[in-house]
């Protein structure tokens, strides 16, 4: 006989926090939001942490190398998606790990044989505007000079031209010595009003460049998610297909973490593709979607350093729909967290839970928080910001961006979606959609860690752990909904800048 759940399958929008004593102390200026990324014994840190709760979903629509790059300025990490050929989303995660660092590997290098032609293309291939000369054309050649910007002009010069005619060469350089610190070489950078500084060991060969504009960046964001190389932290999705041929070029591009993306995660597949991972790399990684505590413990027991949570609870997300299969967000969030507070006191493992799904409203990511979720993975959030991927266009006279499942017939992503049958999508779990256009990641993503902050003091909680602790949760009736929001009033169109 089949097995019935007697409690309704319950969303965010049917819980409301009840506020707890605000202690002097507990002001949002000394409220944290770092979080557990990855699973950790008791007594010990986890090997990576967020200093925001936000991940950007695993998808085409969402998580590129430039979402990669500005959620982990801001404390947060993205999964670049995994619905397109190996070498480009390995090459997206080289992207974001070449993108800030403090002693950065010269990747963009010539020879003073090549030509004005050389730089320009170069420079477009890669986007770097300071370029190396080596007398090989390598990373660690001897140096003999760097290319700018300011070195040349482009209607004056012609295409052949030599590098070694216009250079600024070796001996007119400002360089540190191999050994030099990070703050030893922002000095110099400062003192000489340079905006690169090469550093030489050995020969004259060259081993790092020191660039202004990342300690200026990082003075601007003080939460980055940096590794122990000062570059930023980005992770990438895998599917339970073609992981033996995805996996070690992801991790030779430098991804610091994976994470399986499946619609439900409670498969044979998955734990083949954790153990593959754990058997032959030294990389951390996710695995999901489930939304219960048998699926959880499966996940966990196969190696998997956190796990997802949620089905069906996605914006553009029509499982639930075609398939009937799925839980409430809510719902799914609390009989899992029980489970892994269990499996934290039997075991001393924490595993990280990451609530993905199910966000319409900012209170509902604190909700989500409460309710015992590390973390949160959202779409639909971030799709909508200047650093995603997609078009903005004009439809209606209001601007839009677009915004698609990975189940959609636009993404054909088949292997999310796979059951070990044919290859391909034979039904849709996804659609295509349009999302208001919202401006830049920063200005939101300030606004709503400002609103969780504040609740969280509302509820006496300083840290994430507090909450999860200390918060008091209710459920709430049809009627009180409505009594949440605005009522019994004739609204006014108007805006907080008065215009």
């Amino acid at each position: 006989m089949a097995k019935y759940y007697t409690e309704p399958s319950r969303t965010f929008t049917e819980y409301l926090l009840i506020p707890n004593l605000s202690t002097k102390d507990c002001t949002p200026a000394n409220v944290s939001l770092q979080t557990p990324l990855v699973k950790f014994k008791k007594g010990e840190k986890p090997a990576i942490s967020l200093n925001i709760p936000f991940s950007s979903a695993v998808m085409q629509a969402v998580s590129d190398h430039h979402m990669a790059v500005a959620l982990a300025r801001s404390g947060g990490i993205s999964f670049i998606f995994g619905s397109q050929p190996i070498e480009e989303e390995a090459e997206m995660v080289r992207k974001v790990k070449g993108y800030k660092a403090g002693f950065v590997v010269s990747r963009s290098n010539l020879t003073p044989e090549h030509t004005l032609a050389d730089v320009l293309d170069l420079k477009e291939k890669t986007g770097h505007s300071t370029l190396a000369v080596t007398d090989d054309g390598t990373a660690k050649g001897k140096l003999l000079g760097i290319v700018k910007g300011s070195d040349y002009r482009i209607s004056r010069d012609s295409l052949d031209k030599p590098i070694s005619q216009f250079m600024t060469p070796y001996s007119s350089l400002i360089y540190g010595r191999l050994g030099i610190t990070l703050s030893e070489a922002n000095d110099l950078i400062w003192e000489h009003k340079i905006n690169c500084l090469p550093i030489v060991g050995d020969d004259q060969r060259l081993e790092y460049l020191v660039f202004r504009k990342d300690y200026e960046a990082h003075k601007d964001h003080p939460n980055e998610l940096l590794d122990a190389n000062k570059s930023y932290i980005v992770g990438a999705g895998i599917n339970t297909r073609d992981y033996k041929e995805r996996v070690p070029a992801l991790v030779d591009a430098g991804a610091d973490v994976l994470v399986i993306d499946s619609s439900d995660g409670y498969s044979e597949w998955q734990r083949d593709t954790i153990q593959y991972v754990k058997a032959n790399f030294d990389v951390k990684i996710g695995a999901g979607n489930v939304v219960d505590r048998e699926g959880f413990l499966y996940l966990v027991e196969s190696g998997a350093d956190f796990v997802k949570i949620g089905i069906g609870g996605g914006s553009i997300c029509i499982t639930r729909e075609q398939k009937g299969i799925g839980r409430g967000q809510a719902s799914s969030l609390i009989e899992v967290t029980e489970a892994r507070n269990q499996y934290y006191e039997e075991t001393g493992i924490y595993i990280p839970i990451c609530s993905d799904g199910g966000i319409v409203h900012d209170y509902h990511i604190t909700l989500a928080l409460a309710m015992g979720a590390d973390f949160v993975m959202m779409g639909r959030y971030f799709a909508r910001f200047d650093e995603s991927p997609t078009r903005k266009l004009k439809v209606n006279n209001n601007f839009v961006k677009e915004f698609w499942g990975e189940g959609s017939n636009r993404a054909r992503n088949w292997e999310r979606y796979d059951s070990g049958g044919k290859s391909g999508l034979m039904f849709e779990e996804g659609v295509d959609s349009y999302v208001p256009y919202a401006g830049s990641l920063q200005e939101n993503l300030e606004k709503t860690t400002s609103k969780i902050k504040s609740t969280m003091c509302n509820c006496g909680s300083k840290s994430i752990a507090e909450l999860q602790r200390e918060a008091r949760i209710t459920i709430v009736s049809a009627t009180s909904l409505v009594e949440g929001g605005a009522h019994d009033v004739i609204l006014k169109e108007s805006g907080l800048s008065g215009e």
